[in-house]
């Protein structure tokens, strides 16, 4: 783990979460434990390369080039058995490791056909050596079932033609002993059975002694009793043997195969590697997939700039309840280094900090984040968090000692590569002398020029914050009416807490807020009611503000579909003007080949007929070699072609020479058109009623008042001042 991002900070964040949540897409044990281990990435470089890799296996989702299939058998404790002198592993763990080295074969040749689309899957991968020896050496000795060969060996092949020889003879042997047996009457109906892997007779009890062989059992009753007869059980020995002689020749077979093997193994656990890494990305492309994640751009210059940004992990719970969440978009630069946020409890405070935070951590730890595209970051050397109620009981430290001692680490550890996250700022002492303390801190991290965010309820930090230069305040959005929290940033204002607005609304008496009232310092109240005041007023301002975007939006849509119907309208009016031309043309041919054989119908002169549909057939040729010129061909033709396109270039150069003369006349009366319309302008007295608009604006209202310089302008929904240097005359008032 970087050691500047302590597992504290990845606790407080819950980022173990987001990992459990990752390794559910995983589709092997071995890449869920690689995901449940990833921590934030030290290296530049190794961070890079991991998010580009995330990158591009979420592109080959919308990409006719899917990555192939990599799920793999976990052989790790195969291949550290193969490593052993003289051991040997069993079949089936030679399949899969047959089997993995095919799959890394076929991912290192996917990779390099497509190198342009997966360039860093493909530098990955050409680090791996590729060889079919192993597969290939595997599939050899051992069939798709798991079996050895016959031809593994010739000892092996003789001994299983022996073992079939035998397997015949056992079976010719047992068969002549049953009909033997069954013709004397000596069996019972079952006639046979299988006792310990071997056909017996069942013989009826009282004929036991007839039948010359091995006693292997007894039915329950008695009545029956299982014997091997005697011919049979001479080649049973021999086939055991022969079994047993099978087993020690596939053993060396095996031994054999191991020692071809061994000298691989190290590859192989590379190919593990690079297997289960490659799940683990995986599973990240999936997660981001399911959550709209993307990867942010990853900037030189320090700067935060999350657009419609959602907690993951909230996200997740809310998307499964089918519940709206809301994004927050949220930026910290070298003019606005620290963000104050201030408001009511439940307002959404905390959330929007964990989000920033737990985005961040996100990305530097090789994860793509769920934000707007146009988003951009920067890779922190540290990142510190005092998130929650950390009372210490085992070091019996109170909250504020356990926060104290963590301003000590924030202060040491503090520089221009920070991002620090602070909860509820100053809590846990005396109001006065913690907010006090609070400050110089706030000051100490300022200094240090490092970036961070906290929200807190403290009036003198708000304060301080308007006072320096690059802290903002913010504050979380509150309906006043039915003092319900919007969940929803604003940048650049303090927040008011609502604390007896709140109350009121939760069934105290309003006699008992007023005594409190009277008990709070009285500038106190008046800022906590002022800041009330302008929060009001900006929800006022802002909810006119949407309405005017929902407007000028929907009238903008409007346009555009009247465009494309204009545009429809426009083809098909193009298509049925090339209709008619072509039918007119039809209609014309028609009328004059009946022209012609009028004539000759009443003239009877073919002579004539020929020598004026030659004429017609001549003029139409004319007509069509002038409308679709042939190219030059001969030599000549093009050096007369080249001539007579000089001549046009010349040609089309002097009268654009000549236009280029007009039009420079023409501005210049432009010029002197508009500087007499300029003047008309600021020379224009405004009277009231006029409507006018403001310079770069499209909205049009009318004039209500005139005060000196300033115009106050109504433009329905609502009023603004503006001057008159800003203004321009749409519409004299009516007399």
């Amino acid at each position: 783990m970087n050691k500047s991002i302590s597992k504290k900070t990845v606790q407080d964040l819950e980022l173990q979460t987001v990992l459990h949540h990752v390794s559910e897409h995983c589709i092997s044990g071995l890449g869920k434990e690689r995901v449940q281990e990833i921590s934030p990435i030290a290296s530049r470089k190794e961070l890079f390369i991991e998010l580009n890799l995330v990158n591009e296996y979420l592109s080959s989702f919308q990409s006719e080039n899917r990555i192939p299939n990599h799920g793999f058998d976990n052989v790790t404790e195969a291949i550290k058995r193969l490593a052993i002198e003289n051991s040997f592993i069993e079949t089936a763990a030679f399949l899969k490791i047959a089997t993995t080295s095919l799959t890394v074969n076929e991912l290192i040749k996917f990779f390099k056909k497509f190198e342009v689309q997966f360039p860093t899957f493909y530098k990955r991968s050409q680090k791996i050596e590729f060889t079919s020896y192993v597969d290939d050496e595997i599939k050899k000795i051992i069939d798709n079932s798991g079996e050895v060969k016959n031809n593994a060996s010739s000892v092996l092949k003789q001994i299983r033609r022996e073992i079939n020889n035998i397997r015949g003879k056992i079976g010719a042997s047992f068969s002549s002993a049953l009909s033997k047996s069954n013709a004397a009457g000596y069996l019972d109906d079952i006639k046979e059975t299988i006792v310990d892997n071997q056909r017996v007779l069942a013989v009826s009890a009282m004929y036991r002694r007839k039948i010359a062989g091995s006693l292997l059992g007894s039915s329950k009753s008695g009545n029956i009793v299982y014997i091997a007869p005697q011919a049979t059980l001479a080649y049973s020995r021999e086939f055991q043997n022969l079994v047993y002689e099978e087993k020690q020749e596939v053993i060396k077979i095996l031994r054999a195969l191991s020692e071809k093997i061994r000298p691989f193994t190290s590859l192989l656990e590379d190919y593990i590697t690079f297997l289960a890494h490659t799940d683990a990305v995986s599973a990240k492309a999936k997660y981001a997939k399911e959550m709209n994640a993307v990867l942010p751009k990853i900037s030189k210059n320090k700067r935060i700039f999350f657009k419609n940004a959602v907690h993951p992990i909230l996200w997740r719970k809310n998307n499964a309840q089918k519940i709206t969440t809301i994004s927050q978009t949220i930026e910290l630069n070298e003019k606005q280094q620290i963000i104050v946020i201030s408001g009511p409890n439940a307002g959404g405070k905390s959330i929007t900090l964990k989000t920033i935070g737990l985005l961040q951590l996100m990305v530097q730890s090789g994860l793509l984040i769920p934000v707007d595209e146009r988003s951009e970051t920067y890779v922190f050397d540290a990142i510190l968090t005092d998130i929650g109620d950390n009372q210490s009981i085992e070091n019996q430290l109170s909250t504020y000692s356990y926060r104290l001692k963590n301003m000590r680490s924030f202060l040491q550890k503090c520089n221009e590569d920070t991002l620090f996250l602070i909860d509820e700022f100053g809590t846990g002492s005396d109001p006065e002398l913690g907010g006090a303390l609070a400050e110089i801190f706030l000051e100490e991290f300022y200094e240090k020029k490092a970036f961070g965010i906290i929200t807190t309820h403290y009036s003198n930090l708000k304060v301080l914050a308007n006072e320096l230069d690059n802290v903002t305040n913010a504050n979380m959005q509150f309906d006043e009416r039915t003092l319900e929290p919007m969940y929803k940033l604003f940048i650049g204002q303090a927040g008011s807490s609502f604390t007896f607005e709140v109350a009121q609304k939760n069934g105290i008496p309003f006699h008992i807020i007023n005594k409190a009232k009277k008990r709070v310092e009285t500038e106190k109240v008046r800022l906590d009611k002022t800041i009330s005041k302008l929060q009001k007023e900006r929800n006022r301002l802002q909810k006119n503000s949407n309405d005017l975007e929902s407007q000028h939006t929907k009238g903008k849509e409007y346009l555009n579909n009247l465009q494309e119907k204009e545009l429809r309208i426009q083809e098909k009016l193009a298509g049925f003007q090339e209709l008619y031309d072509k039918n007119q043309k039809m209609l014309s041919l028609g009328r004059k080949t009946n022209e012609l054989l009028h004539k000759y119908f009443q003239t009877n002169n073919k002579k004539e007929l020929t020598a004026n549909f030659n004429k017609w057939f001549a003029d139409e040729k004319v007509k069509h070699v002038k409308k679709n010129p042939s190219k030059p061909k001969t030599t000549s033709q093009k050096k007369k072609a080249i001539v007579v396109k000089k001549q046009l270039e010349e040609v089309i150069k002097k009268v654009e020479n000549e236009v280029l003369k007009k039009v420079v006349v023409v501005r210049k009366e432009k010029k002197i058109a508009a500087a007499k319309i300029a003047k008309e302008r600021a020379e224009y007295i405004y009277s009231v009623n006029d409507r006018v608009r403001i310079i770069g604006a499209n909205s049009i209202g009318s004039i209500d008042k005139i005060d000196k310089k300033n115009i106050t302008i109504n433009f329905g929904n609502f009023t603004t001042k503006t001057s008159i240097e800003k203004l321009e005359l749409v519409e004299k008032a009516k007399k």
